[in-house]
């Protein structure tokens, strides 16, 4: 099948390394360094699910019209990714792979005839030199169905994922995306601090201050009437305890996401960014929380301030030490 994948960072890399690897057709879109280098060597993919070298084709947009696209640019990208190829996507399933909540609204804002599926990526990569991507967590994505997309479309586009890495199908896309949205906050106090998750859930005040945002996100979710969906053995009811038990118990669920992880280092998304000199998404992750808190009349103050300092390293590309950080969330 002809595949185009729109931005070739560490999760799209991984799509479309592992799906050229299946024996399909793959287009990237890509710029900058990354371009160059897959154009120059092809798409290097090790780690997790094995050592590929794809010779995907990779242009600034794509140049054929794919049967299905893949979008897995950063979050705050992707309006502008999308029309920039809107010629080439219009009425092309479209599957969009993002962090946070908003994705798939700005998706069919751009593309308002094209079926949509939402997919998280539950596994974990490192794009950390152009043409290289390297899976640190071998996990499955979850596709569920989004605006314009019926059960057919959903089952035949996780067949073809499954191909090349595991695919959980879902029901409730929504329940699914918060939850996930509460495991991707171990993505900020890397960027604030420098260190890896397992690093950051290692040490005492971090591990604390992870620990409240998630409290807040889940007290936050409740209150608007979300119920969190299964994802990767993480149950809702599971994630409902965490608004009410003490911060010290708390802190067992971040200590179980580092464990998963592994022993490599891994520096999250967020951190990723800013070692690229990059704009992070950090408004699509813990700022959905603020947003969504003050959309109905509540506050996300842990969580806002963690945003902050995000912001704060954006700009002065110097890491905070623990104590400037623990100093200024309010835990």
């Amino acid at each position: 099948m002809r595949i185009g994948v729109i931005g070739a960072g560490a999760v799209g890399g991984t799509f479309a390394g592992l799906l050229a690897a299946a024996g399909h057709d793959v287009e990237v879109a890509a710029r900058g360094a990354q371009l160059d280098a897959i154009r120059a060597g092809g798409l290097h993919l090790d780690g997790g699910w094995g050592e590929h070298t794809a010779a995907v084709q990779a242009n600034p947009t794509l140049t054929v019209r794919p049967e299905l696209a893949i979008l897995a640019t950063k979050a705050q990208d992707a309006a502008t990714a999308l029309a920039a190829n809107a010629t080439r996507l219009e009425g092309v399933p479209l599957l969009v792979v993002q962090n946070g909540l908003g994705g798939l609204r700005v998706a069919h804002e751009e593309l308002p005839d094209s079926p949509l599926l939402g997919c998280l990526a539950l596994f974990a990569a490192s794009y950390l030199e152009p043409g290289h991507v390297t899976v640190t967590g071998a996990n499955p994505v979850v596709i569920g169905e989004g605006p314009g997309a019926d059960r057919a479309l959903l089952e035949r586009v996780g067949a073809l994922v499954g191909e090349a890495l595991p695919v959980e199908l879902t029901d409730d896309l929504v329940g699914a995306q918060w939850t996930k949205l509460l495991i991707n906050h171990v993505n900020a106090l890397p960027a604030i601090t420098g260190l890896s998750v397992q690093e950051v859930v290692a040490d005492r005040r971090l591990r604390r201050i992870l620990s409240a945002s998630m409290r807040e996100t889940v007290r936050v979710a409740r209150r608007i009437g979300v119920r969190f969906g299964k994802v990767q053995g993480v149950s809702g009811r599971v994630l409902d305890l965490l608004g009410v038990l003490p911060l010290a118990l708390g802190e067992q669920f971040p200590r179980l996401l580092a464990r998963r992880m592994g022993a490599v280092p891994n520096p999250g998304s967020t951190l990723q960014s800013i070692r690229r000199g990059q704009l992070t998404e950090i408004e699509f992750l813990n700022g959905a929380v603020v947003d969504a808190a003050t959309e109905h009349g509540l506050s996300a103050p842990v969580n806002a301030a963690i945003v902050a300092l995000v912001h704060e390293v954006e700009g002065t590309r110097e890491f905070l030490g623990v104590d400037q950080v623990a100093a200024r969330v309010p835990v």
